[in-house]
């Protein structure tokens, strides 16, 4: 009896410390509660992102997912406040306005507003916090224009000129949210017809009015066109590897994107959501302004980054609702 005794419980040991390590992670999964947040930025911000949230809050487990600007909405707004995403990231401003009309983000009043540019706070209500500003710029490959013998542009009329036919990269405003701040900007400054009827005409020089943002800047880099109307950031990094390229601000000054931050309603309720978004307001912003996008969204002024073009002349943005996007793009004809 004592043999049978000694060897069950001498069984009942060994299994016990064979299933402790595996009630041990099954404890410790328990415990860190998920965050899941949608970002419409750059792969390279969104890896610097996620490594920073990973070193914050090491307790909790969380997402850093890509969607693109169209994605990011269009998931949003169909899936209202039933998402899976906790904190929707950098999300473009005429969706911002779309989620708040709808009541699909959380109150944020809390956050100190009056720290902002005023061109930053333009959407009513207190259901978002302005995230960042993205200026586009007349960008030159300056060793392709000295090799075709061409003159730089000095303002938007120039481009015009027969001699840069097939030489001028434009994101298509349809397409890219980059090309439609092109159009906004000149309807705010021009009027509606002399704006279209100068795209109309600058349709002649562009070799292709392209799907995404990026794409002038990458046909730059390539030597497949001399102008390209793009981003002021992507031309800079190109500048950082040796491209050699020019950033040029006519007359009109920088047209620019908006984008902005804010919680999915009902899931401020959860600590790790809004210790998450607290982090993101008070300390990540301003990182990703000093060290990526140093456009002014701040009174107090624009980060710093070495080469970045600096004391920018924006340009008039006014009225760049969704309604307003929307009809103005109903009448883009390339």
């Amino acid at each position: 009896m004592k043999k049978t005794t000694f060897a069950r419980v001498a069984c009942l040991a060994l299994c016990a410390l064979m299933l402790l390590p595996v009630l041990t992670l099954v404890s410790c999964g328990e415990k860190k509660e998920k965050v899941l947040i949608y970002s419409s930025a750059e792969d390279y911000r969104i890896s610097h992102m996620q490594k920073r949230l990973n070193e914050e809050f090491p307790q909790y487990d969380i997402k850093v997912e890509y969607k693109s600007t169209g994605d990011h909405a269009a998931q949003l707004l169909a899936e209202g406040t039933a998402t899976q995403a906790d904190i929707s990231h950098e999300m473009d401003y005429g969706y911002v306005m779309q989620m708040v009309a709808k009541g699909y983000l959380a109150d944020v009043s809390s956050y100190d507003r009056t720290i902002y540019d005023e061109d930053l706070l333009i959407i009513e209500g207190t259901c978002y916090v302005p995230e960042l500003r993205n200026g586009g710029a007349i960008i030159i490959n300056t060793e392709q224009l000295a090799a075709k013998n061409l003159p730089k542009p000095t303002c938007y009329a120039d481009l015009l000129d027969p001699q840069y036919k097939g030489l001028i990269s434009m994101p298509s405003p349809k397409a890219s949210g980059t090309g439609y701040m092109f159009l906004k900007s000149l309807v705010n400054e021009w009027g509606e017809d002399e704006a279209f009827a100068y795209f109309d005409a600058l349709a002649d020089n562009v070799l292709s009015f392209t799907s995404s943002g990026s794409g002038p800047v990458n046909a730059l880099k390539n030597g497949e066109v001399v102008i390209g109307l793009g981003m002021t950031s992507q031309a800079v990094e190109k500048i950082k590897e040796g491209v050699p390229l020019e950033i040029v601000y006519f007359e009109e000054g920088s047209p620019y994107s908006l984008y902005a931050q804010g919680i999915i309603k009902g899931k401020e309720e959860r600590a790790c959501v809004k210790e998450v978004f607290d982090f993101l307001i008070n300390t990540y912003t301003k990182e990703n302004n000093d060290t990526f996008f140093p456009e002014r969204i701040y009174k107090s002024g624009a980060g710093a980054v070495e080469g970045y073009p600096t004391d920018i002349k924006y340009s008039d943005m006014s009225n760049n609702t969704f309604e307003e996007k929307e009809r103005l793009l109903a009448k883009w004809k390339h």
